[in-house]
C-alpha cells in the first residue's frame, strides 16, 4: 500500500510489463496517458490496445530487445500519441524486470511529459533563428541605404533640371519611383530585424484603425466585408502609428489573398490582463494590463505546419511572384519592437486569427495630424560636413551649395574636428554621420561643443537604431535624419534646426 501511494502521487507515467508486453500494473498518471479509469482497464492487454499500431509496435520491438539483452534504454524523447489524439513529447526510461533469480521476466517503464520543455525549446531556436536573419538584414541596410541616398539624391538633382515636358522626364519619375520602393523595403528589413528607428507616442489604438479603415478596404477589395468591433474605452499605447498601420494593412492583404472568393474581415480591439495563468499557457509575456487587436477573416485558414513557419522570413505559401514572404516577418518585427506579443489562430477550411497584444500605458493619447511639407528653402550659413562614404558626402555637398550654403567636408572624425578649429567662428552647423572612422559624429559634436556651445548639430545614418543607441545618439533633445533622404528632405531639416 505504501509504495502504491507512493508511485500514484508521482507526476511521472510509470508502468510494469510481463515478458509478452501484457501490463501488471500502472499508476494514476499512466492511467491517463491511456485514457483508461481503473486498473481493470489496462491490465492485461498490450501497447496494441492503447496507441497506433506504429507505435505500439515500435515501443514492444524495444522492449523485447530490452529483455534480450538486458541493457536499459535511458532517458530517450519520444512523440507519443495518446488515446484522445493528443501528441505528448515524452522522456522515457525502461529497464528489466527480474525475478528472485536475476532472470528478466517483464519491463518497468517511466516516461516524463516534457511537452512543455519541447514547445520553449522550439520557441528559443525560433527567436534565435529569427535574431541570426534579423542581424544579417540590418547590417545589409547601412550600406544600402548610403547607395540610396545618392541614387535618390542625384536623380532628384537631374528631375529638377528638367522640364515638365522634356521626353526622359518620364525615365528620372520611374527611376526615382523605384528608389522609393527600394526604401521601403529597406525599412522593411529593418522592422523585421527589429532595428529600424521609432517615433514612438502615445497614441489611441481606436485611433489608428479608425485612421487606416479607408486604406484597408482599397486593400481587401470589394469582395471582403470589413467589420470593425472597436472598445469602447480608450486603448493607450506607446507605439509609432506609422509602424502600427503598416501591420494592419500587412494584415490585411493576408487575410485578402486566403479569401480569394470574398469574405469577410473583423478587426476587434479590447482590453486585457496578461496573467501567470496566460503566460504558462503561452509560453511568453509579461504580467500587466495590454491593448489586445484581433483581425479574423473567414479564408481558406491553414495548418498547423505552415502555421509554424508564418513568421519566418521569406516564406510564402503564394505562387512565384505574388508574395516577398516578408509580409508577416516585418509584422513580427514591428509587434516585438513595441514589447508586444502575436500569435495565430487557424485550422483548414474554417479562417484564420491573428491577435496582437501591446502594453497599455497611463499616458495620454497624443493628436495625430498630416502636415503639408514647405517647399526647401536655401540660406548663407557655412555648415561643416562629416561623412565617410564620398558617394553622400560629395551629393550633400552639392545640394548645400546649391541652395546657397557653404561648406567645409570632412572624411572621419579626426578631420571634423580639425576643420572646424580651422574655421572656428564661421561654421554654424555640424552635418555628421554617426559612425565615421577614428572618432563617431557625437565624439566630435561634444568636443567641438566644448569649444562653440551655441553650434547647431544634425545627425544623420543609414545605420540602424541598436549601432545608434549604442553610440548614444538618440538622446532626447537631438536632431537626427535617417538615410535614405532625399535632397529637399535634408534642406527642410538643415533650415529648420538654424532657424
Amino acid at each position: 500500500n505504501l509504495l502504491r501511494t507512493l508511485i500514484d502521487h508521482l507526476p511521472d507515467f510509470i508502468y510494469f510489463k510481463d515478458a509478452q508486453g501484457r501490463f501488471i500494473t500502472v499508476n494514476t498518471s499512466q492511467l491517463r496517458i491511456l485514457g483508461a479509469a481503473s486498473l481493470e482497464e489496462v491490465v492485461g492487454k498490450r501497447d496494441l490496445d492503447f496507441y497506433p499500431r506504429e507505435a505500439a509496435e515500435s515501443f514492444e520491438a524495444d522492449e523485447k530487445e530490452i529483455i534480450r539483452s538486458g541493457e536499459a534504454l535511458i532517458n530517450r524523447e519520444e512523440l507519443i500519441t495518446d488515446r484522445a489524439g493528443k501528441k505528448k513529447w515524452v522522456l522515457t526510461t525502461k529497464v528489466s524486470l527480474l525475478d528472485s533469480a536475476g532472470a528478466a521476466v517483464g519491463i518497468v517503464g517511466i516516461g516524463r511529459d516534457i511537452t512543455e520543455h519541447k514547445n520553449l525549446e522550439n520557441q528559443l531556436l525560433q527567436a534565435q533563428k529569427m535574431e541570426a536573419v534579423g542581424q544579417l538584414a540590418g547590417g545589409i541596410a547601412h550600406d544600402f541605404n548610403n547607395i540610396l541616398t545618392a541614387i535618390i539624391g542625384y536623380g532628384t538633382f537631374l528631375q529638377m533640371k528638367m522640364k515638365e515636358g522634356e521626353p526622359l522626364r518620364h525615365n528620372v519619375d520611374q527611376i526615382l519611383a523605384s528608389t522609393e520602393r527600394a526604401a521601403h523595403l529597406t525599412q522593411s528589413l529593418l522592422a523585421f530585424s527589429r532595428k529600424q528607428i521609432l517615433s514612438p507616442k502615445p497614441v489611441d489604438l481606436n485611433g489608428i484603425i479608425r485612421r487606416v479603415e479607408k486604406f484597408l478596404l482599397r486593400i481587401i477589395g470589394e469582395d471582403v466585408e470589413l467589420r470593425t468591433e472597436m472598445a469602447e474605452e480608450e486603448l493607450t499605447v506607446m507605439a509609432d502609428s506609422g509602424q502600427v498601420e503598416q501591420v494592419l494593412m500587412n494584415l490585411a492583404a493576408n487575410a485578402r489573398d486566403a479569401m480569394p472568393e470574398g469574405g469577410q474581415l473583423t478587426i476587434a480591439t479590447g482590453r486585457l490582463i496578461l496573467d501567470d495563468q496566460f503566460i504558462k499557457a503561452h509560453g511568453y509575456g509579461v504580467p500587466g494590463p495590454y491593448a489586445l487587436i484581433s483581425l479574423e477573416d473567414s479564408g481558406i485558414g491553414m495548418d498547423r505546419k505552415t502555421q509554424d513557419k508564418i513568421f519566418e522570413p521569406f516564406f510564402t505559401t503564394k505562387e512565384v511572384g505574388k508574395g516577398t514572404g516578408l509580409g508577416l516577418s516585418i509584422v513580427y518585427g514591428i509587434v516585438k519592437q513595441h514589447s508586444g506579443y502575436i500569435n495565430v489562430y487557424s485550422e483548414p477550411g474554417k479562417g484564420t486569427t491573428f491577435r496582437i497584444y501591446l502594453p497599455i500605458v497611463q499616458t495620454p493619447a497624443e493628436e495625430s495630424g498630416h502636415r503639408d511639407l514647405a517647399p526647401p528653402e536655401g540660406g548663407t550659413e557655412t555648415v561643416l560636413l562629416g561623412e565617410d562614404d564620398p558617394a553622400v558626402r560629395q551629393l550633400t555637398r552639392m545640394t548645400l551649395e546649391e541652395f546657397g550654403y557653404t561648406v567645409i567636408e570632412a572624411q572621419d572624425g579626426d578631420e571634423a574636428v580639425q576643420k572646424f578649429v580651422e574655421n572656428r567662428g564661421q561654421v554654424r552647423l555640424l552635418l555628421l554621420d554617426i559612425v565615421m572612422p577614428k572618432k563617431s559624429g557625437k565624439a566630435v559634436a561634444d568636443e567641438i561643443k566644448q569649444m562653440d556651445p551655441g553650434v547647431r548639430v544634425l545627425f544623420t545614418s543609414g545605420y540602424t537604431a541598436n549601432i545608434i543607441h549604442k553610440k548614444g545618439i538618440l538622446d532626447k533633445g537631438l536632431n537626427f535624419i535617417t538615410k535614405p533622404f532625399s535632397p529637399g528632405d535634408l534642406l527642410r531639416k538643415v533650415r529648420e534646426i538654424l532657424d
